[in-house]
């Protein structure tokens, strides 16, 4: 196995108004999320959030204590909310624990000193666990969850091409975490927008990924501030950082799926300053 990771420091927005197309990649973009047998990810500074991803094919894969943590153990310090967005089953492993995903199944991961593991149950149709993870303060149970178990909000509508299910999976409302917030957004067929009107929420961060992106299609990802906004396309199996001063908000030539991620100092999911969608520029 192989571990990869790099360390994106945060922008001031003023800063990021300068920042061309490369740049804009370079610090917020997350292209390389998945490869065989390997476990990559971001350590970002908006909230110490880590964005990441492991394809287990030939073998187990841990989840090792990357050099930043200065930990024994992944979780020393940290929570872990865990996504298999691949076709085949898998399992994760968390100290004498098993727990068996399916497509689009979720798992909470409290604090603590145990290993982290994740398998394929078929290397031909290889699980992919995309993971995030924040700090936390205390200790709470992991838990398995799924779409059955999830607060669902039908929003939008076909005629504004926007008709989705946000699937509040890993959030307050449904078990105890600290800080981290997920979910899932799975667009309509037909429909193309998320997260309209725009809105930040300066007492966290978010991260995005999309998947069920068809081949040959795209997201564009749009991000900044209100009165300067700036766009990152994306392909699927990506994601993508947004610092607590941005909007975060996407349109795509295909619907999709993507998972949101949050951390910081608040769990309320409704905490959102909105604008109108006639104020961006």
């Amino acid at each position: 196995m192989k571990t990869n990771y790099e360390i994106r420091y945060a922008a001031h927005p003023e800063d990021a108004k300068s920042y061309d197309t490369k740049r804009i990649r370079r610090d917020f973009l997350i292209e390389r999320v998945f490869a065989a047998d390997e476990v990559n990810m971001v350590y970002s500074m908006y909230d110490r959030m880590i964005v990441g991803g492991a394809m287990p094919v030939s073998e187990e894969l841990k989840l090792e204590a990357i050099d930043p943590l200065k930990a024994p153990h992944f979780t020393t310090r940290r929570e872990i909310g865990v996504y298999n967005v691949g076709l085949g089953e898998g399992t994760v492993k968390v100290g004498g624990e098993t727990f068996t995903l399916g497509y689009k199944e979720a798992l909470y991961i409290g604090r603590g000193d145990r290993d982290v593991t994740f398998a394929s149950a078929d290397p031909q149709k290889p699980a992919k666990f995309y993971f995030n993870s924040v700090t936390a303060h205390t200790a709470y149970p992991c838990r398995k969850v799924t779409k059955a178990d999830a607060v669902v909000a039908h929003m939008g509508s076909l005629e504004m091409s926007n008709e989705r299910d946000i699937n509040k999976m890993l959030v307050s409302q449904v078990l105890p975490t600290c800080q981290l917030q997920m979910g899932m957004t799975e667009l309509a067929p037909g429909s193309v927008w998320n997260t309209m009107p725009a809105h930040v929420h300066s007492r966290r961060m978010e991260a995005y990924f999309y998947f069920e992106v068809p081949e040959e299609q795209a997201v564009c990802h749009f991000m900044g501030e209100i009165d300067e906004t700036r766009h990152i396309w994306m392909q699927n199996d990506q994601a993508v950082l947004s610092p607590e001063w941005s909007i975060h908000s996407a349109a795509a030539t295909h619907n999709y799926t993507f998972i949101w991620g949050m951390g910081g100092e608040n769990q309320d999911y409704g905490d959102q300053d909105f604008y109108k969608i006639t104020d961006l520029k």
